[in-house]
């Protein structure tokens, strides 16, 4: 038996490959399915069955293309109601995949459906469980985002199912099991997972806090659901994706992979309302961009920051990006369902500037530059990061409002009055700098390398919480 993790680090995504005697089974796949029918074709395999644990919420799954391309069947675990032909498995059913048997395991919480799959080889042991969101490494899968969807399921309720799967399904197998989680840290779907995308599970058992034995059903519901931050907002849109279906990759990339001149690009974004996302590193986005472009650069949570900041997966898209990166920014976009690219700038920003349109600049300033220049005259300072990074520690006179939540709280942003943005780094604080900009600031700045450039100065900085009218 073969077990192969195929981790995609941008959105801390874990599919997996198991092969045995000319048979494979693929269980969560991405969007992008050719390098799942590439690996088959390695060992010769028939790709079977696509096993999903769940109707995902952060990513949109390869199992329909995988059917067309490859001949699989789809399974779900008991209860998920699809809008296409699948498997709909009872508890306790046993898969054959060659010589290799697949145990369901019904292990509702995260969602109804949520399904972990008990992976027993060739020779009868069990090998090690494959949980999709139920059981993270440290951490277990969030309970509440099946209320966006159905409103009367709610988080306690969820919360108190996934307590008794833990307890009744999870926790009473073989501590030498090997846990095989559907995401790592960086996800939205939990809240404190390990960098680790493996463990045992006697190891879980040990150190995951969800996991101790102490713990009653009450206890266990009330730490689950502490601190859990609104989930993306993509996240309800790409679930209903996964239960009825979508497009096929190859005609998004038919459609969305197109150059556009500089004359085509304007027309379209005259058109179509359409968006203007430029993807390129934020110094170079800072230096010259085609106005009312908003910048998510494609080298950081790009998956992530497009679902938080472009609220309807609907939208139409036009892009602009580095040279070489078109198809890639186009596949990463429908990852998390964003199909309606309309195309990208042939050229890029280059072609822009040499057609000599117009574009706007946004000021930077590094660390020390700030420092000097708040000697002389005070800022309006604004620090995005989240509210628990604010909270650990923040420049003493910083305002604090999320990158999430901007767009609710534009009116704290003064319009007649010098605004400068921080954040971690740079990268979330220039999406901001973008936004603000497309919404009719003018007097920006962004610090270049963020707090933690900041924190080698000598501005004060604090580890409480400022009072303030937005927390």
């Amino acid at each position: 038996m073969k077990v192969e993790q195929i981790y995609t680090g941008c959105i801390a995504h874990a599919a997996y490959y198991v092969s045995s005697n000319g048979e494979a089974a693929i269980f969560d796949p991405l969007r992008e399915v050719q390098p799942y029918i590439d690996r088959a074709v390695k060992d010769n395999a028939k790709i079977k069955y696509v096993f999903e644990t769940h109707f995902h919420a952060d990513f949109v799954s390869g199992h329909l293309d995988l059917v067309k391309k490859a001949g699989a069947q789809i399974v779900f675990g008991p209860t998920a109601a699809p809008a296409y032909p699948a498997i709909i498995a009872s508890d306790n059913q046993v898969f054959e995949v060659g010589a290799v048997k697949i145990k369901v395991l019904h292990t509702p919480g995260h969602t109804l459906e949520s399904t972990t799959y008990l992976l027993i080889d060739e020779n009868g042991s069990e090998h090690g469980i494959i949980t999709g969101d139920t059981l993270f490494i440290g951490d277990v899968g969030r309970p509440d985002l099946v209320q966006y969807v159905k409103a009367e399921m709610t988080q306690e309720k969820l919360a108190g199912m996934l307590y008794d799967s833990l307890r009744n399904k999870i926790m009473p197998l073989n501590d030498d099991l090997i846990v095989y989680p559907n995401h790592g840290a960086g996800s939205a779907c939990g809240k404190m997972m390990s960098k680790e995308t493996t463990d045992t599970l006697g190891h879980q058992k040990k150190v995951n806090y969800a996991l101790q034995t102490s713990l009653t059903k009450d206890e266990f519901c009330k730490l689950i659901l502490t601190g859990l931050t609104k989930p993306p907002v993509y996240f309800p849109q790409n679930v209903l994706m996964n239960i009825q279906g979508y497009e096929s990759l190859d005609t998004v990339m038919q459609r969305s992979n197109a150059p556009l001149s500089v004359t085509a690009f304007e027309a379209l974004a005259n058109e179509n309302d359409a968006l203007l996302l430029d993807t390129r590193k934020a110094d170079d986005f800072a230096k010259g961009f085609i106005p009312n472009s908003i910048n998510i650069g494609i080298d950081g949570n790009f998956a992530q920051w497009v679902g938080e900041m472009i609220p309807d997966v609907k939208q139409p898209i036009l892009l602009i990006t580095d040279k070489g990166r078109e198809e890639e920014t186009v596949i990463r976009l429908s990852r998390v369902g964003y199909d309606h690219a309309l195309g990208y700038l042939e050229g890029g920003f280059t072609s822009w500037k040499n057609a000599q349109r117009p574009y706007d600049t946004i000021n930077r300033i590094t660390a020390a530059e700030l420092e000097e220049q708040r000697k002389q005259q005070p800022s309006l300072l604004f620090d995005v990061r989240k509210r628990s990074e604010y909270e650990s520690q923040h420049l003493e006179d910083a305002e604090n409002i999320p990158l999430n939540e901007i767009n609710q709280y534009l009116a704290a942003f003064p319009k007649n009055k010098p605004v400068v943005l921080y954040c971690a780094g740079g990268y979330r604080s220039m999406i901001a700098a973008s936004v603000l900009k497309q919404r009719g600031w003018e007097n920006i700045t962004d610090v270049v390398g963020g707090f933690t450039a900041l924190c080698e100065t000598k501005l004060p900085k604090t580890s409480y919480v400022c009072p303030t009218t937005l927390l």
